[in-house]
């Protein structure tokens, strides 16, 4: 993964947690990076294990993490590293979750290397959709989940996310249903 997804988990961390906090998550997960480069590619493990501690560090659930984290990601990440792209993708959540199929292949414009996942809307309604999810880093769907309800925020819209179908019980990718409340005419 790029340098820029670990350096959103530390801004996550600094901004609810404190700078100390970071510095002990980096040291149980055995990582030992000063600064991570936004632009240049890290091992998915590092990734992993910088979870994996905070969640021991913290003493929360790792997919607690992954849902604030999905959430950080929306609001703070994507709007610092490409917020033209996220304006651009649409203006409701509706019009931005119809657009997010070709979201990544915008963004792969900016990061040569992206391995992004591929997400598809299916069953779409006036206010819910199916989204699957497909990716081959496993145990993300709560980042998914955060992310979804990081877009509902953004566009001042609730958002309800169930996970329906799940890779880690043997489906061959995640399948979310996505619900809100439609915006007044």
């Amino acid at each position: 993964m790029y340098g820029m997804v670990n350096k959103a988990i530390e801004d996550m961390v600094g901004m609810h947690f404190g700078a100390e906090k970071w510095e002990q998550i980096k040291l149980r997960a055995g990582v030992d990076v000063e600064v991570f480069m936004s632009n240049e590619g890290y091992p998915d493990e590092v990734t992993y294990q910088l979870v994996a501690a905070a969640s021991e560090v913290l003493q929360l659930p790792a997919d607690d993490i992954l849902v604030a984290f999905g959430e950080h990601w929306v609001l703070h990440t994507a709007q610092e590293g490409y917020g033209g792209l996220m304006r651009a993708a649409g203006r409701t959540l509706p019009e931005f979750l119809g657009n997010l199929p070709n979201f990544h292949s915008r963004v792969s414009m900016i990061f040569p290397q992206l391995e992004p996942p591929r997400f598809e809307c299916r069953d779409i309604t006036a206010n819910a959709l199916k989204l699957h999810y497909f990716t081959h880093r496993p145990g993300l769907a709560s980042f998914v989940v955060g992310l979804m309800q990081g877009l509902g925020k953004l566009f001042r819209t609730p958002v309800t996310v169930r996970l329906l179908e799940a890779r880690e019980n043997g489906a061959d990718h995640d399948v979310f249903a996505v619900t809100w409340v439609p915006a007044a005419p």
